[in-house]
């Protein structure tokens, strides 16, 4: 069990997966093969993570009045997510992701729903529920002014701050200071600092920059090459186990919650990015960015043999 619990502002979604075997062309119409109904949403993906790895879990965020927002919260309290702070909000449909999928490419349509209705007021909840080095886990499917107002209660009430800026938005020079740490992907990072990130000379260069100018610690998720950061002046990169992968989807968010469970472990920085690397690396695994999440029995189990 974790030393301090971990609540994550974020958003909830149902992600409608149409399998195909090629993309419509405009104005067609053509025959699917498959339909899934797949939780997700990046604030609830990274909080069922966190339950699963063991730890104490709050959600804040919203769902609509509807069918799939039932699904959703009965998804995440049946692994032990508190979801009594998820509203339900009758005026709108809850959030969805319409994806098309065929061997070579994906396409995806997201529709905010209740998630855009999450505002500053919902982030007040955290005053409440917050104690002194608990974590507080954002990204940016929800309104921005709401996770820059979760940014400034999480620190006054002593909380570490982790942002994962994705999908990625232009951030403000406060909400950059307020974020403990920041969780680019590469591409997310080429757009936080301005420029190409093309070796990794450039991206130790890169993060020197970084934290001349901020107070905030990136750590870069790199893919199949695992995750970059800086130590020392050193640039040291954590590399994934070899698995057999099976769905991508979800594979940032299993590292961000796996993140979030080792500071609230206590662990060192090192220690609780290598536990994120092995918890993201069975993620992908399986298909379905919630169906993939590991629990704590399975991530020990591989650590122990070795991957």
């Amino acid at each position: 069990m974790s030393k301090n619990k971990i609540v994550v502002v974020g958003s909830l979604n149902m992600d409608l997966v149409v399998s195909a075997d090629r993309m419509p062309k405009a104005g067609e119409t053509i025959q699917g093969s498959a339909i899934r109904y797949v939780p997700g949403g990046k604030g609830a993906n990274q909080a069922l993570c966190c339950a699963r790895l063991g730890a104490e879990t709050v959600l804040i965020g919203n769902v609509g009045d509807d069918l799939f927002g039932s699904r959703l919260l009965d998804y995440l309290k049946n692994d032990g997510v508190d979801v009594r702070h998820v509203g339900i909000r009758p005026e709108v449909p809850s959030g969805i992701a319409a994806i098309t999928l065929t061997k070579e490419d994906n396409s995806i349509v997201v529709v905010p729903g209740a998630n855009a209705l999450t505002s500053p007021e919902d982030a007040k909840t955290l005053e409440g529920v917050l104690e002194p080095g608990d974590i507080v886990l954002l990204q940016l499917e929800i309104p921005l002014p709401t996770v820059r107002e979760a940014l400034r209660i999480a620190r006054a009430q002593g909380a570490v701050t982790v942002l994962n800026p994705a999908p990625y938005r232009e951030l403000d020079e406060e909400m950059l200071r307020l974020a403990h740490y920041l969780t680019p992907n590469e591409t997310e990072l080429e757009s936080l600092i301005g420029r190409s990130v093309a070796s990794d000379s450039d991206l130790r260069e890169s993060l020197g920059q970084w934290i001349k100018d901020q107070p905030s610690r990136l750590i870069v998720t790199r893919g199949a090459r695992g995750c970059s950061y800086l130590e020392n002046g050193e640039l040291r990169t954590v590399a994934p186990p070899r698995v057999e992968v099976v769905d991508t989807v979800g594979a940032g968010d299993a590292f961000n919650g796996g993140l979030a469970c080792g500071l609230a472990r206590g662990w060192a920085l090192e220690e609780s990015i290598r536990f994120a690397i092995r918890v993201s690396s069975l993620a992908v695994t399986k298909f379905g960015a919630q169906e993939g999440m590991p629990t704590l029995a399975e991530v020990e189990a591989a650590g122990r043999d070795g991957n």
